[in-house]
């Protein structure tokens, strides 16, 4: 996993001054901390961090190779867990290869199928290819969104990185927000494309983008269609779990050490299954897993509405269970207040929304497995794709005309507007036209049937909106902190098969994630098979929501942050006792004490 960025024009020479290039790659120093490179050619500059995971010694970037007397350059960020077939293949058509490196298969397929290498790729990963043959930038990003990738706009060009604060360090690109800025970050619609930032653009997932004389353009390669399943419930199980084996060991290839989430929920403790059985099979071990918890919480867990009952006993089951080497990190709710925690926390997001102490204890989780592992898999998106939100399952959710997880985070639980802005920027309109345009995107089978369109219309809000910011935020908190976090259940395979089941198998046992339950029978226990759904812990510790309350006034006494807030609305939360502070009013301090550090970090130009 690594950092990448790259400035291409016409008008200019992106190579003339090195220092450039230099400084939108040094951004990237915490997602690649093994290595750092830069390589300019006639209109383009390209840059690369490195964190080491396959071929440590021979997969240094930005890659070069010399085609007809031209230069095609490289700069790759994630993992093709195909690349050994695509070796073979390429071997066989005349190739030949100098590295063990996934990167190296990348480049040489350009070369052997050019743009259409996308469709060939099985992974997670963003990359750039500067071809001077055709005097074009390529960038492809995978088809689930799993690796970040931004761009914006220069003279005759365009720069992009895989994050936005590698384009701010170009000397046309400033951090400014717009009045789509503010309702893109308050909506929490989670639009594909349009950031928080004015004028930078995320290149969306599944699509190749190219960028050449002629200008920007991009093409989707890969989307979620309706298709058709004509298997029985009984092949359908055997055809998810030879999926999700095939996903979920294809992910394990490593030179670095490798370990499992493990919060002690189904999605986790099925993959962590699979992942024991197959290094148990192959190298005779085990592997290393991983929970996360707070000192308070054995004796005084505090339920909400996220969240029915205490992970940790059933992280320890599940990893006595499987055979794993089990441990669980247990943090002090206090030092979620730490200010260096919090501000490496929203530097890294870019952006001024997130959830607050979660991502706080995700972020030191990180950095605690990173002492041990440099890779982690993890359970996140089995939700999207087998159906494990309330929202597919409560009629409330079904019948509402909008999107599902604003009828959990409603009002009372998101940021607050200045009464003043809150008219310029007409969010509810701006939720209403969104929902509309997400459903006429919404692919559908032949069925008639209401239920099944509807809950189509669900999985594909889920997995084309929520998963993307659950995936944003894994990302970064992982990068900041060195580690790569990957995803077996975002294989685009599995995906397209669940997305194609109907319902009625995808529920076959009256409940959530029925397809995947019946794959964990044997290799998870039932305890864990048959706990309700539970998202990531969070404390409830008074100490730490007192420190919030105290954080969050001292961001009132902040101009800018007055200027976007209803400071009337955040002083009410400021009132409760810090032992009975509800959960919605905990979740509007977060996002005020993130707002001011976020101002205060990026210190971004509000043209609203």
């Amino acid at each position: 996993m690594c950092g990448i960025t790259g400035w291409a024009s016409f008008d200019q020479d992106p190579g003339a001054d090195p220092t450039v290039i230099e400084a939108m790659t040094s951004t990237m120093a915490k997602r690649g901390p093994d290595d750092s490179g830069t390589w300019c050619g006639r209109h383009v500059a390209l840059g690369h961090r490195r964190l080491s995971v396959i071929d440590r010694d021979g997969g240094a970037q930005p890659m070069t190779t010399v085609h007809n007397g031209q230069d095609i350059a490289l700069t790759y960020s994630g993992e093709v867990y195909n690349h050994h077939d695509l070796r073979r293949e390429l071997t066989s058509l005349g190739h030949t290869f100098r590295t063990r490196s996934d990167t190296e298969v990348v480049l040489r397929a350009y070369l052997q199928w050019g743009e259409a290498l996308a469709d060939r790729l099985v992974g997670m990963y963003a990359f750039a290819i500067w071809d001077a043959r055709a005097e074009k930038l390529v960038l492809v990003r995978d088809r689930l969104g799993v690796k970040p990738l931004f761009y914006a706009e220069v003279s005759a060009g365009i720069v992009f990185g895989s994050e936005p604060k590698a384009l701010f360090a170009h000397p046309e690109v400033s951090p400014r927000i717009d009045a789509d800025g503010l309702r893109e970050a308050y909506s929490l619609l989670f639009n594909t494309g349009p950031t928080v930032w004015a004028g930078v653009r995320e290149v969306p997932p599944g699509v190749v983008a190219t960028f050449d004389r002629g200008g920007y353009r991009e093409r989707v390669y890969w989307q979620l269609e309706a298709g058709t399943h004509a298997d029985d419930l009984d092949t359908s199980i055997e055809t998810v779990r030879a999926l999700l084996n095939d996903a979920a060991r294809g992910q394990l290839e490593s030179d670095v050490p490798r370990c499992s989430l493990l919060s002690g929920g189904i999605d986790s403790t099925v993959i962590t299954a699979i992942l024991a059985d197959e290094l148990r099979r192959t190298e005779g071990g085990k592997i290393r897993s991983y929970a996360v918890d707070y000192s308070d919480q054995a004796e005084k867990f505090t339920g909400d509405v996220l969240r029915t009952g205490h992970d940790t006993p059933f992280a320890a089951e599940a990893g006595e269970f499987i055979g794993t080497e089990h441990s669980t990190v247990v943090l002090d709710p206090r030092s979620l207040l730490d200010l260096d925690h919090r501000r490496a926390v929203v530097e890294c997001r870019d952006s001024p929304i997130g959830v607050g102490d979660m991502d706080t204890s995700l972020y030191l989780l990180f950095g605690r497995i990173r002492m041990h592992s440099t890779v982690a898999l993890s359970g996140e998106a089995a939700d999207e794709v087998f159906g494990g939100y309330p929202w597919f399952h409560k009629k409330e959710a079904l019948d509402a005309q909008t999107f599902p997880w604003l009828l959990v985070v409603k009002d009372d639980a998101a940021m607050p507007i200045n009464p003043d802005l809150a008219g310029v920027l007409r969010i509810p309109e701006f939720r209403d036209d969104t929902y509309r345009t997400a459903i006429a995107a919404v692919p559908q089978s032949e069925s008639t049937d209401l239920l099944e369109r509807r809950q189509r219309e669900m999985q594909h809000l889920s997995m084309t909106r929520w998963l993307r910011q659950l995936l944003h935020r894994k990302d970064r908190l992982s990068m900041a902190q060195g580690l790569e976090v990957r995803v077996p259940y975002c294989d685009h395979r599995l995906v397209e098969y669940a997305f194609a089941t109907p319902w009625a198998l995808k529920s076959h046992d009256g409940r959530e994630k029925s397809l995947l339950r019946s794959v964990g029978q044997g290799i998870a226990p039932d305890s864990v098979l048959y706990r309700p759904k539970n998202h990531y812990p969070a404390t409830h510790h008074p100490d730490y929501n007192r420190g919030l309350q105290d954080m969050a006034r001292d961001a009132l006494t902040v101009d800018s942050v007055r200027a976007l807030v209803d400071e009337t609305q955040i002083k009410a939360c400021l009132d409760v006792a810090p032992e009975e502070l509800p959960w919605g009013h905990r979740l509007r301090l977060e996002r005020v004490v993130d707002l001011a550090l976020f101002l205060d970090i990026h210190k971004p130009e509000l043209t609203v």
